[in-house]
């Protein structure tokens, strides 16, 4: 059985970043960085808990730029 390493990045969006901002901040992050989304939390004040992953590789990649 092959495991995938992953490296992930977490990240807290504030209340005030709408909806379709942070989709096109974290769409950039998947389109350039190479993230995918693992999994998002909202919580009662409009914060967004995120947290990207990718799969780990041997050569450098670019770091997280939100």
């Amino acid at each position: 059985m092959c495991r995938m390493d992953y490296e992930y990045a977490p990240l807290r969006l504030p209340p005030n970043v709408d909806r379709l901002t942070a989709t096109a901040q974290l769409a950039i992050q998947a389109e350039f960085g190479g993230w995918e989304l693992a999994r998002v939390r909202l919580f009662r004040d409009g914060t967004r808990q995120v947290m990207l992953r990718r799969r780990r590789r041997n050569e450098p990649q670019p770091g997280l730029s939100i």
